[in-house]
């Protein structure tokens, strides 16, 4: 007993002597989160009250919490829950869903100076001598109620267009696929901000305290632009916020099982203990990251029962999998994926992002983009038709597009059959559905050569103002202080698009 008080002092003198050596900084940090504290604690009062009431659980009431402190919702939302399928290339959208038939009588012809405006070219058809024009080779119609033109590629999409909100004047500021994409995903063409989930995370938080706010799922065996780990990432914002990537096979998560041999029986006493060790570094230090990363452990810990559970498909109905196609029934392809999105948001996952890769045509254009919508079209219009049936799709918004779209000029040889397409932003498609859009909308408007927007312009930042709004969000108000800057996911940019709200 003596030996233990004697310990117990030595450690105390020790963390005193920390805390003499912390300089002003960590001071005015360590008493500025003491008053917060002190406000902090009159809002728990009153939710420990509310949860009683309501029974919730803590976790959930820490979420409550975070809203409140952070004033969210800013206004009544329309989308509970996202699922953002993006298509990782730059899919050609002349080929899918931009019809312009006066193409067909301007086959090869070179495409007029006029038009191209000298925009920014990239380096792989920069050199070329004429820029012919390469109408698509596929047959358009028009389907539906609303009459949206679609491509034969897309014979399944086609049948969902009414529940679609097309924006055919996207445009974006970067030419090449690195930069575009992390453009598209956290408003930046530098690396190092957050993600949209990560945004959305941090001011939400989860309705499942056993599952992760922000999930990502990325097809298998796909060859195409690099995914990085970033683009998902909490970038500035605490780690909890990050998002994490569910993999197909035995493991979804990667450490998240137990060692061979080892029960976990004694895990729990562990992370009690852990998180004992943990208040008190964060009692001398106060820095948050201590907090976040205590909260991950937890996290892993309630995931090694909740993980299992969710990836199991086994109960789905035959008619589920053959709403998805034949792909849907091996795990981690764009098929399963999609159905998984649709489990996740069911449990509760606020964000749902999917990646499929393989849309960068530059050769072979009218045999890859029919490759990918083999892999895709079904897939896209099960997710709308299941969200739909289960009555989620009113408040859950559905994301389609890449980071830009395709040049209307073919990229080297011309042929009857065949051509390539290089990078274009000034001029893409994307479309959503579902919560507060309007359905069977057609926003903006390109010319007769698909190059260029001639009515309402949507700019990336727009479009994530707007996504923003139907969370419930003021994208100008919802804000994180680093480095003695004020950040937002929409930098200083981005108005909400009201003609595309329902």
């Amino acid at each position: 007993m003596c030996h233990n008080h004697d310990n117990l002092r030595s450690n105390n003198k020790d963390l005193q002597a920390v805390e003499k050596q912390l300089d002003r900084r960590n001071f005015l940090t360590k008493t500025s989160m003491g008053l917060g504290a002190i406000a902090l604690g009159s809002l728990l009062s009153a939710e420990k009250a509310l949860a009683s009431v309501k029974g919730e659980s803590n976790q959930l009431s820490s979420n409550f919490l975070s809203r409140n402190r952070l004033g969210l919702p800013h206004h009544l939302p329309k989308a509970k829950r996202i699922v953002y399928l993006f298509q990782s290339g730059g899919p050609s959208q002349l080929d899918m869903w931009d019809y312009k038939p006066k193409l067909k009588k301007m086959f090869g012809q070179h495409l007029p100076d006029s038009v191209r405006q000298g925009q920014r070219l990239t380096a792989m058809s920069a050199e070329q001598s004429i820029y012919p024009i390469a109408p698509s080779i596929f047959n358009f119609k028009q389907h539906g109620q609303s009459g949206r033109w679609a491509s034969e590629l897309l014979p399944h999409t086609s049948e969902v267009v009414d529940d679609l909100c097309f924006i055919k004047s996207m445009q974006t500021d970067q030419i090449n696929h690195d930069p575009a994409i992390t453009f598209m995903q956290t408003g930046n063409q530098l690396p190092g901000r957050p993600s949209i989930g990560s945004w959305l995370s941090y001011g939400f938080g989860s309705d499942n305290e056993n599952l992760p706010t922000f999930i990502t799922l990325i097809t298998k065996k796909m060859v195409g632009q690099p995914l990085y780990s970033r683009l998902w990432g909490n970038g500035f914002l605490p780690t909890e916020h990050q998002g994490i990537q569910f993999r197909s096979g035995k493991d979804p998560v990667l450490y998240l099982t137990n060692p061979e041999n080892y029960d976990g029986e004694d895990r729990r006493k562990m992370l009690n203990y852990l998180g004992k060790l943990n208040d008190l570094q964060y009692d001398a230090y106060g820095d948050p990251e201590i907090n976040a990363r205590m909260a991950q452990y937890e996290m892993a810990f309630r995931m090694q029962t909740s993980v299992p559970d969710v990836t199991d498909v086994s109960d789905e109905p035959e008619y589920i999998f053959d709403m998805y196609g034949e792909d849907s029934r091996d795990p981690g392809t764009y098929a399963a994926n999609c159905m998984m999105a649709r489990k996740l948001l069911e449990k509760g996952v606020r964000f749902v992002q999917l990646y499929h890769q393989g849309w960068d045509q530059h050769v072979g254009c009218p045999g890859g983009v029919k490759q990918q919508n083999k892999l895709t079209d079904q897939a896209n219009a099960a997710l709308i038709k299941d969200l739909k049936q289960r009555g989620m799709l009113e408040d859950t918004l559905v994301i389609w597009g890449g980071e830009f779209g395709r040049t209307v000029y073919s990229q080297g040889e011309l042929t009857e059959t065949n051509y390539g397409r290089d990078h274009h932003p000034k001029a893409f498609t994307m479309w959503m559905a579902g919560a507060g859009v309007k359905s069977g909308h057609l926003h903006g408007q390109t010319d007769d050569f698909g190059y260029n927007v001639v009515k309402d312009p949507v700019h990336v930042h727009d479009f994530h103002a707007t996504l923003m709004h139907l969370c419930g969000v003021d994208h100008e108000r919802l804000v994180f202080k680093h480095q003695g800057r004020r950040y937002r996911l929409t930098d200083v940019h981005g108005n909400v698009v009201k003609d595309l709200l329902s």
